[in-house]
């Protein structure tokens, strides 16, 4: 096969993955802007793009602060605002996730009753004091960035986003499927050869968008919790359950995400 048609075929299938990514983490209309085959998503292999759409959801996060302190909105405000567009633009899939998995580990006395109880749509009190915890810390987090610089803050929130879709990539490979059914099971874990492709975006896009603004020990200190974040869910998780659910990858996000932003914060 030629050179031309290979690197055709290669680019066709990121747009494609690109497109399941976008479709399956946020509300955006992906179907009228990339090709959608009807075929069921590989996630296997689509989960390299992950951090890609990640970064999608904190660029429209990062211009809401930027813009809203360049109108002279207060930092904190500025920064809830831009926190709410991130939710608006995913429908709160992974805080619903986060809310979920403390309902489970809080309220639950076995692995049945634990599973049974996140599967409950309606919230709890650990779950609700959970998501507080997660919007309350992002928006102090990103005010205290914006206060060295509103596009520091922005930049800082796009990275923030696409490693935290990786992180869940690392629960979703590292831990087997607490139930035989729902979406984490059916899916199956990323590939090897997506863990390493969306390893390498989240880095890349981490040094290229923090490291300017905030500094190398912004990018180390956010890095670093993130991924202790991860792991640390990760042996809770299997201790709790045994396995991941949806709802745990979603707490993983959340989990990565905030600590990211609370290490740059601190070392900025």
């Amino acid at each position: 096969m030629p050179a031309a048609d290979r690197l055709g075929g290669y680019a066709a299938s990121l747009g494609e993955d690109l497109a399941t990514s976008i479709g399956f983490l946020t509300r955006l209309p992906v179907a009228r802007l990339l090709p959608v085959s009807g075929a069921r998503p590989e996630f296997g292999r689509a989960s390299r793009m992950f951090p890609v759409a990640g970064a999608l959801v904190g660029l429209v996060g990062g211009a809401v602060i930027v813009i809203a302190v360049g109108l002279g909105v207060p930092l904190l405000v500025a920064a809830a605002l831009a926190v709410a567009a991130t939710m608006l633009v995913t429908g709160g899939l992974h805080e619903d996730g986060l809310a979920d998995t403390f309902d489970g580990f809080g309220g639950g006395n076995d692995i049945a009753g634990k599973l049974e109880i996140m599967r409950d749509s309606r919230i709890g009190s650990h779950g609700a004091a959970a998501l507080v915890f997660s919007i309350l810390t992002r928006t102090a987090a990103l005010g205290a960035i914006a206060a060295s610089s509103a596009w520091a803050a922005g930049f800082a929130l796009v990275a923030a986003e696409a490693v935290s879709r990786t992180a869940m990539m690392r629960m979703w490979h590292d831990l087997p499927a607490a139930r035989a059914d729902g979406l984490a099971h059916d899916t199956g874990p990323p590939d090897s050869g997506a863990m390493l492709t969306a390893q390498a975006i989240a880095l890349a896009l981490t040094f290229v968008l923090v490291w300017p603004g905030a500094g190398l020990a912004a990018v180390i200190a956010g890095i670093l919790l993130s991924l202790a974040g991860t792991y640390i869910l990760a042996f809770w998780t299997r201790r709790q359950i045994g396995g991941r659910t949806g709802d745990t990858l979603g707490a993983c996000q959340q989990i990565a995400l905030v600590s990211f932003l609370t290490g740059v914060a601190a070392a900025t």
